[in-house]
């Protein structure tokens, strides 16, 4: 499989070039973040959006513009994208824990009530978890980066949000966490159609054809993710998600 994100890993740029191709990345990363950050905010505070909903906005996102540069410049141009978003989360996570209510809406749209009294928490695991998935996505499985980022950007971002509104019919798996984590099977079939979109997309930019055989790989593709999300530790779905969604995109789809 002859990818766009092995293109882009694998072309050989002057070391200048990539220092200032990644110093571009960089410099968009910062108002990307900032925008995202205030849209949801704004959103979350100004007209009442659950925090589901905004949290998984900012989700597509960021994860989006990730794989976006992943695409295009590589894992060298994703870590400095990851370092610039990650100190624009900090400042808002500081600004909301410590400063007094609601002066930080950002932090409002990415903290869950019902995550109480562990909403910094879980905003600052997941963050964690999903710079450590990235980095292990790109060591492990370099080559399918992009599979693991759309994967978590999109099928993770839409399950709580159709959970809360359409799920009837709820579960929970035996996991260990510091807040009860429950799914609903409307949320996972969410899920199950978007991972089928991601890897799509992936496909896409990768330059293969949506065959026959290419679209029953998806539909095992989107099982895959749909049964990670669906097992994944609370807090720690967007690692166990990005390896998981790079290693079926490996297994299915090898170089």
């Amino acid at each position: 499989m002859s990818t766009s994100a092995v293109r882009a890993e694998g072309r050989r740029e002057a070391p200048l070039d990539a220092w200032r191709e990644r110093a571009w990345i960089a410099a968009a990363a910062l108002p990307w973040a900032a925008l995202a950050l205030l849209l949801v905010g704004r959103l979350k505070v100004g007209r009442r959006w659950r925090t589901g909903d905004t949290r998984k906005l900012f989700h597509v996102l960021i994860f989006g513009g990730a794989a976006l540069v992943q695409w295009r410049a590589g894992f060298g141009g994703t870590l400095a994208y990851g370092v610039v978003v990650s100190a624009v989360i900090a400042v808002v996570v500081v600004r909301g824990t410590c400063g007094p209510p609601l002066s930080s809406p950002g932090y409002e749209a990415l903290a869950r009530e019902s995550d109480a009294p562990h909403r910094t928490w879980y905003v600052v695991v997941p963050w964690f978890a999903t710079a450590l998935g990235g980095v292990a996505a790109n060591l492990l499985f370099p080559q399918h980066a992009t599979f693991g980022y759309l994967a978590v950007g999109l099928a993770d971002a839409v399950g709580e949000p159709v959970g809360i509104r359409f799920g009837r019919h709820r579960y929970r798996l035996p996991l260990p966490a510091k807040v009860a984590a429950t799914r609903s099977l409307e949320g996972s079939a969410a899920v199950f159609v978007a991972a089928g979109i991601a890897g799509a997309i992936a496909l896409a930019l990768a330059g293969v054809p949506l065959e026959a055989a290419a679209i029953a790989r998806l539909s095992l593709f989107a099982a895959a993710c749909t049964l990670v999300e669906a097992a994944a530790p609370h807090g720690w779905d967007n690692f166990v998600l990005q390896v998981a969604a790079c290693a079926a995109a490996a297994g299915l789809w090898p170089r």
